[in-house]
């Protein structure tokens, strides 16, 4: 019984460790930088900055799949998978899009441009410039799956809607931390909005 406590001790012991890397670790990551133009109750309006990309498109419509699939090809990209095998840092969220073909898409430092950008292995990835654009924003917890996304794609739908506010259809999920982090999850979905603030 006692070696069995120690062994549960050690377990809890290392998840919590795992998890206070994780969050500190996520401090230190370069983000989407954007402007917070106003605050409603379910959703918040964002003026976002022009940025590059590095994205895959995948032909599936699934959240799990195209997840899955688009952060391993983009993944091997950013850990030296290119031609002069340069690691380059991980940023935050990954963002993608939520449409019959998705796009997955990891933002390149701003160090980086489409330039100084190593030649990637794997011809399915591209550079995409994302230009500076207006976004309707709604937060939530935990861990994403498709049900979830669609529900809050469908609240901020809503959300907007009553309030008289126009957007395109082209709406993006966004997750913000990495597989292993369970505490303080943060996943977003956003809209492109017709008017600039």
């Amino acid at each position: 019984m006692k070696i069995v406590l120690i062994l549960v001790g050690i377990i809890v012991a290392a998840f919590f460790i795992i998890q206070i890397f994780a969050m500190s670790s996520q401090r230190n990551i370069e983000t989407y930088p954007y402007e917070v133009v106003k605050a409603y109750d379910d959703f918040e309006i964002r003026n976002y900055e022009a940025s590059l990309f590095t994205s895959v498109t995948l032909s599936t419509s699934e959240y799990k799949e195209a997840s899955s699939k688009g952060f391993s090809i983009l993944a091997g990209y950013i850990f030296g998978g290119n031609k002069t095998q340069e690691k380059i840092s991980m940023t935050s969220p990954v963002a993608m899009s939520l449409e019959d073909s998705m796009t997955v898409m990891f933002m390149v430092p701003k160090k980086f441009n489409k330039e100084n950008l190593p030649t990637p292995d794997q011809s399915q990835i591209e550079f995409r410039e994302e230009p500076a654009k207006t976004v309707a924003a709604i937060t939530f917890g935990g861990w994403a799956d498709k049900e979830k996304i669609e529900a809050y794609k469908n609240k901020l739908s809503a959300a907007l809607d009553a309030q008289g506010i126009a957007y395109y259809n082209r709406f993006y999920f966004l997750g913000y931390n990495p597989p292993y982090e369970v505490l303080n999850r943060k996943n977003e979905v956003i809209v492109e909005l017709k008017e600039k603030r």
